[in-house]
């Protein structure tokens, strides 16, 4: 009889490797650490990954997967771009829950090299070679294309237009885990953003600033995470 999947070396390798990231960063993704986290030896790792850069892959894929069923447990509603705010603010608190998470699933920082996820997407019409990142772009898309659908926004290719607001979204949430925006940037900086790139796509200000409010006042909806308490270190002297 085949073990049960949960018994699967390489699964357990994987959510290993999720367990340390979470718990103690990217820098803890290592062979050995791993290795002790499951109770085996570091072969295991280039057994089943060929190496540490297919164990980080695996790593990235499982936590794309957590990523989109976050983002897919958010209530559409009869609104489309109220939906669209709304996963906005999904995604928001999934990176800020742990940025260091964050970074690493997008390439930004890791315990070395590993297989870069992004690729053309205006060429290639999604944006990783991963189908796990793109499943959770793709819940953006398919909601611009009920935007248009709906006449709030010109029509034309979705993906792009995604792109844009994708775009405006992740250069928000990486200057917020820094500090920049404080305890009201979701008010001052990220809602009137989407508004005015709205506005900008063909919806009426008022329909953009009506959506925005429905969202406000849905009990359903995801209400905005508080903004992270940056540490910050002593300055070098000079």
């Amino acid at each position: 009889m085949g073990g049960r999947p949960e018994e699967d070396p390489r699964r357990r390798l994987v959510d290993a490797g999720v367990r340390l990231l979470e718990r103690d960063g990217p820098e803890a993704l290592n062979a050995r650490r791993l290795a002790a986290e499951i109770g085996a030896s570091t072969m295991a790792v280039y057994t089943h990954f060929g190496g540490m850069a297919g164990l980080h892959e695996a790593v990235v894929q499982e936590e794309f997967v957590r990523f989109g069923r976050h983002l897919h447990a958010v209530a559409r509603t009869d609104d489309p771009v109220a939906d669209l705010l709304a996963l906005g603010l999904a995604y928001r608190d999934f990176v800020l829950a742990d940025p260091r998470r964050y970074r690493f699933m997008i390439g930004l920082t890791g315990p070395g090299a590993h297989p870069p996820i992004g690729r053309d997407l205006v060429g290639a019409g999604t944006p990783a070679a991963l189908p796990e990142v793109n499943a959770a772009f793709e819940q953006h898309v398919e909601t611009v294309r009920r935007i248009m659908a709906a006449g709030r926004i010109r029509r034309g290719a979705p993906v792009p237009v995604a792109a844009q607001l994708w775009s405006m979204l992740h250069g928000f949430v990486l200057l917020e885990t820094i500090g920049v925006f404080g305890h009201d940037g979701v008010v001052t900086v990220l809602a009137p953003a989407a508004v005015n790139l709205l506005v900008g796509l063909g919806d009426r200000r008022e329909a953009a600033e009506t959506s925005l409010r429905s969202l406000a006042a849905n009990p359903k909806a995801p209400a905005p995470a508080p903004a992270p308490q940056v540490r910050r270190g002593r300055r070098p002297r000079t």
